[in-house]
């Protein structure tokens, strides 16, 4: 039964990467863009999903690492004429970095208490951002280059979408691989039960600031690809809401499991899309589906393998 589970997920990730590949071929340039934010908020929602879904830790701050990424790319590239490739990974280290730092005297901490401190410090960085001459104030970075691969320039909506596909394909395999390995199940036994993991020999705070710092550095690298292809950055770019909308689509899809996150991130950005006619109404229709579906299908659309298995006996 486990690997039936396993081989269908398989087969349904491999089906949605073709159609990805093969969507530039038959949609316009509006429904390209919302495809490109579709697969941003993936990583974005990949990476989050390491610190609640995999460790367990309710993060209401995400925002402020794709914020980190996306200033560092903004201030290397106009400032100092840094190429577009080191300035990505260096968004990505730096992201982390902020993570560590953010992390090291928070994460001890638990529920309730963890989420307001988040939520602090995701305010902190975007209202720092907001004030800081060196981020623009409140304007914000403009004219951030188009980067470049051998010789040839990213400049349209499509070769951006190839680029966000990409890091959102790696994304989600080091991700699962993360998940699947030692580190990833001492993150689930401690979201189980810290006290119970911390009796076993784990090391709790040490793997919760690895987790927040992990999820971190791919907040930081989708914030880096995001200015490149936006060109400019402001400060209102990174709210709270930016973070609430992650958190939903990891809750939206299952806490835990990557297609359920890949749903998830897909459908918070389709569907207040697909509802655009009604823009009067959207977002109450919206909230109205979401509130629907935490009623009937409170762990997600696609749930964790254990729910799975539940319902099959």
């Amino acid at each position: 039964m486990r690997n039936n589970t396993k081989l269908v997920n398989l087969v349904a990730l491999v089906g949605l990467a073709i159609l990805s590949f093969l969507l530039p071929l038959v949609s316009n340039n509006y429904w390209m863009d919302v495809a490109t934010m579709a697969l941003f908020y993936i990583v974005l929602a990949l990476g989050l999903n390491i610190v609640v879904g995999y460790a367990g830790l309710l993060d209401l701050g995400y925002s402020a690492f794709f914020a980190v990424g996306a200033y560092t790319t903004g201030i290397l590239m106009t400032e100092y004429k840094v190429s577009f490739w080191i300035a990505f990974l260096l968004a990505g280290v730096l992201a982390g970095l902020v993570g560590l730092i953010i992390g090291a005297p928070t994460l001890r901490l638990r529920s309730d208490y963890l989420a307001i401190v988040t939520l602090g410090f995701g305010e902190i960085i975007r209202i720092s951002a907001k004030n800081l001459e060196i981020t623009g104030s409140a304007s914000g970075i403009f004219g951030i280059p188009r980067p470049q691969i051998f010789g040839y320039t990213l400049s349209n909506i499509t070769d951006f979408y190839y680029a966000m596909l990409l890091l959102a394909i790696l994304t989600l395999f080091a991700v699962y691989r993360l998940g699947q390995s030692r580190i990833g199940r001492a993150w689930q036994y401690i979201r189980e039960d810290e006290d119970a993991a911390e009796a076993l020999g784990i090391n709790r705070v040490r793997m919760k600031l690895l987790a927040y710092a992990i999820g971190a550095v791919f907040g930081g690298l989708a914030g880096s690809l995001f200015a490149v292809k936006m060109s400019a950055i402001a400060p209102e770019s990174f709210n709270f809401m930016q973070s609430v909308m992650i958190l939903l689509a990891i809750v939206l899809g299952g806490l835990g499991r990557l297609p359920g996150v890949v749903l998830g991130a897909v459908l918070v950005i389709i569907l207040p899309e697909a509802m655009r006619n009604f823009s009067d109404w959207r977002f109450l229709l919206f909230g109205l589906a979401l509130i629907l579906m935490m009623l009937f299908r409170p762990q997600g659309l696609w749930s964790a393998r254990k729910d799975v298995l539940a319902e099959e006996n």
